[in-house]
């Protein structure tokens, strides 16, 4: 982003490092002024700041895109500040509406349960779990009853809630909004209430709920919280936003050498917005980096030591060397640094569909040809099976030693 850093004369170097810390790779800090002079008095009092992020249970694993905001929650971590991972074990039950134009049907208690076990174990791969603060907010959420709600509810207009673009936009299209929605960022307000948060973190989709705590805070007497978005990580096919739904996503519970390869087939373009957003090298260490391969050094380089940190960061550095040896043994060479993207629907398609539809092939017997020849891979493996079945995903798919195509299934 391009705010300047701030430097005015009291502000110490300590100060500005923080800020600097903050501000990388973040799509906005609201309001920047205000967050100085938070990161000031905790250096002057020796007080940590409490920075919240929560994440409703939605599905069981976490993706990399996820660890995008868990990531600055692990930088402000090792700057000495109080981390708090809020589980919104409550706020699923209700369904957030952000971004939908439909509403969005709740989880039931055993989906929510049984997917919260595995998310702070997840989670705990990339923050520190001695330092990390647990909580759900179904402890503060629950007591609510009846009565708090709706006291809960008059401290917001009906006006400001239809301000939001979602639901200006369903309801200009004459599209239905459940009144249970409106609890979303009500609820999730007052999670920072409860927290007595100093600055919550989330993606750009969440800004008007984030928002919504520092007007509740306010609300309640308290000192309102300053908000940090970080931008939505594109996925594999590099256009949508990473998304199990949308089968662009890696896990960060997949094998390694799943994980490796799946890095390595990002375009190269969208390779230096991973950098920012999911590596821990320094931003003087990507940018020498990124000059190497301006002035001609492979990009095939760079985009092997990302996957190598990410896959090293949730197995291991033996892990993510022995997926690498792995990658070369099975793709001699491994993946282009530009290849043909191409965009199919009709999943689960079968392979050799799919390679006469992707251009691969000129036709379905001379598919089954290569098939049969050992000619053909997805994600570098090898197809023996002619009536395999592809699922909607985006999968790299090499016919001989020369024809990739990067192919998104829906």
């Amino acid at each position: 982003m391009n705010q300047e850093l701030v430097t005015k004369p009291l502000q110490s170097d300590r100060v500005r490092a923080a800020l600097a810390v903050t501000l990388r790779g973040c799509d906005e800090l609201i309001p920047q002024d205000e967050w100085v002079k938070k990161l000031t008095r905790s250096e002057a009092t020796g007080v940590p700041l409490r920075i919240k992020l929560g994440l409703d249970p939605t599905a069981p694993d976490i993706h990399l895109g996820h660890t995008v905001v868990l990531n600055k929650m692990r930088q402000l971590q090792d700057l000495g500040h109080a981390v708090i991972f809020l589980i919104g074990d409550f706020t699923s039950l209700i369904g957030d509406p952000s971004g939908r134009n439909s509403t969005r049907p709740p989880l039931t208690p055993e989906q929510i349960k049984a997917n919260a076990e595995t998310y702070y174990r997840q989670a705990s791969l990339v923050l520190d779990p001695e330092k990390t603060e647990i909580r759900y907010n179904s402890e503060w959420c629950d007591p609510l009853g009846a009565r708090g709600m709706i006291q809960l509810a008059s401290r917001y207009t009906v006006a400001r809630m239809m301000a939001r673009n979602d639901f200006h936009d369903r309801y200009k299209a004459g599209q239905s909004i459940s009144v249970h929605e409106f609890l979303y960022p009500l609820m999730q307000g007052y999670d920072s209430v409860a927290l007595k948060s100093d600055l919550e973190l989330g993606g750009t989709d969440q800004k008007f709920n984030l928002l919504m705590g520092r007007h509740l805070q306010q609300e309640y007497g308290q000192e309102p919280q300053c908000i940090l978005t970080m931008p939505l990580l594109e996925g594999l096919d590099g256009i949508e936003k990473m998304s199990k739904s949308k089968h662009n996503y890696i896990g960060i519970s997949e094998p390694a050498n799943a994980m490796f390869a799946k890095v390595l087939s990002v375009s190269d373009v969208l390779m230096w917005k991973w950098y920012t957003l999911l590596s821990f090298k320094s931003e003087a260490g990507i940018a020498a980096l990124k000059a190497e391969v301006a002035g001609g050094r492979n990009p095939k380089d760079a985009k092997v030591a990302l996957a190598k940190e990410i896959t090293a960061r949730f197995h291991s550095l033996a892990s993510a060397d022995a997926a690498e040896q792995d990658f070369i043994n099975r793709s001699k060479g491994g993946v282009p640094d530009e290849i043909a993207e191409v965009r199919l629907a009709g999943a689960p398609m079968g392979i050799g569909a799919l390679l006469k539809a992707a251009g691969l092939a000129p036709s379905g017997s001379e598919a089954t040809r290569l098939i049969d020849g050992g000619g053909v891979r997805v994600d570098s493996s090898v197809v023996s099976d002619k009536a395999l079945k592809l699922d909607a995903g985006t999968y790299v798919v090499q016919v001989g030693k020369r024809k990739f195509a990067r192919v998104t299934l829906a």
